[in-house]
């Protein structure tokens, strides 16, 4: 047993001379007590030395991923040009793994790579698209068409008898539209096929003018944001339908009636299945609830909003600075906790959160910043950016120009 022992871990050891022992007396082998002492601790001095490697290489991924992090780009480097027919006369939104071209003659999906997936023809003047989910609609805005896709292709056809001024839609592709003609405005929720789920008529409710409206992603719950005028102050209603069971016994489907005075709500949105928004021009408001949502928390907003934009996770504001240049970029979270604020300067006419990060660009500038806060990228790109956002890999992204896709990474 005892040589087995030194031939697994290759020990060389002496034995210890009894007391009284003489010099050159054949000395007594090891104990096994000894060897087992000498085997643990061989065992310990292995343990720590692949302890310390690990950690040494640790420490060295650990200061990679910093050094990559936590500076500012400035430039580009091209990677890959997928050309696309075209490309410059139509407008891209990122839409599942892949990317929605559209135009005025139809629209096509393509994966990352600028192949086409599918293509559904149309005619739409002002073709606008929103989606939401698994679901995108394309609305022709000021006419009466509406397609509803998803990543298989086409679901469904809409026609409307007033012309659309907005549309919504859910991940199960029920589509909630604002018309507006000479009359007062309506409220239509259908389906994909085009089936009138439900109507409200601003006349005969008398809520006031809706300036947006959020649709769940089951389509059964309608978050609108009206504006009036009473006694001579600016009055917001939020309200909210419920098309499911319910809202089945209510008057109108109406299950939320809240009332604020001097407020403008012109954006309202839905972040999950539980989680709904309005953002005032003084006040955010978080709802909570999926069949009666009641305001779980007021962000009060010491600036004025100059744009937002949201994720699953995140509100996102920008706020114009008082007393000096520039703006301030805010991310809160679904509980109303601020989770971020940073400066910058520079006008953008887009802006959009990405996972963990908010991309904001116009014309050829651009700039990204972390949610934790890192000004990531600050230049400009060569061509007109039209769409946006990261790819698998370090400092990867996708960016959408008059030359079709291409793939481009940050350097300095």
């Amino acid at each position: 047993m005892r040589q087995k022992i030194r031939e697994r871990f290759h020990i060389v050891r002496e034995g210890k001379r009894q007391p009284g022992q003489q010099p050159g007396e054949p000395v007594p082998d090891p104990t096994m007590q000894e060897l087992d002492a000498q085997v643990r601790d061989y065992r310990r001095r292995t343990r720590r030395r692949m302890i310390i490697t690990a950690a040494a290489v640790i420490l060295v991924l650990v200061g990679v991923f910093l050094f990559i992090n936590l500076q500012t780009y400035t430039s580009v480097r091209t990677i890959d040009i997928y050309g696309a027919e075209d490309a410059g006369n139509s407008s891209y939104r990122q839409f599942g793994s892949g990317v929605l071209k559209y135009s005025r003659d139809g629209i096509v999906l393509l994966d990352r790579k600028g192949e086409e997936v599918w293509n559904q023809s149309y005619q739409m003047q002002t073709p606008t698209v929103y989606e939401f989910g698994d679901s995108a609609v394309v609305a022709d805005k000021g006419g009466n068409d509406m397609i509803v896709v998803d990543e298989e292709g086409l679901k469904g056809e809409i026609e409307t008898t007033l012309p659309i001024e907005k549309a919504v839609v859910s991940s199960q592709g029920i589509v909630a539209a604002i018309l507006n003609g000479d009359s007062e405005p309506r409220i239509v929720c259908y389906d994909a096929a085009g089936n009138i789920l439900a109507e409200l008529d601003s006349a005969m409710t008398g809520n006031g003018y809706p300036l947006d409206i959020g649709l769940s992603e089951n389509g059964e719950l309608l978050m609108v944001s009206y504006m009036t005028v009473r006694g001579g102050r600016t009055v917001s209603n939020i309200y909210y339908y419920n098309f499911g069971e319910a809202g089945a016994q209510a008057e109108n489907y109406e299950v939320v009636t809240d009332t604020y005075e001097d407020m403008i709500a012109p954006t309202v949105f839905f972040m999950d299945e539980n989680t709904s928004v309005a953002v005032g021009n003084d006040r955010v408001l978080i709802y909570r609830g999926q069949d009666t949502p009641a305001l779980q928390q007021t962000i009060e907003l010491d600036k004025e909003v100059k744009s937002v934009c949201h994720s699953s996770s995140y509100i996102g504001l920008v706020l114009k600075n008082e007393g000096e240049a520039g703006y301030e970029l805010r991310l809160y979270n679904k509980s109303g906790s601020m989770v971020m604020s940073e400066k910058f300067t520079g006008d953008y006419s887009n802006i959009k959160i990405c996972g963990m990060q908010v991309i904001m660009y116009g014309g050829t500038q651009c700039s990204v910043f972390t949610r934790a806060g890192v000004h990531k990228f600050e230049g400009e790109m060569d061509e007109t950016i039209l769409e946006m956002f990261p790819a698998f890999g370090v400092n990867k992204y996708i960016v959408m120009n008059t030359n079709g896709m291409e793939v481009v990474r940050f350097v300095k």
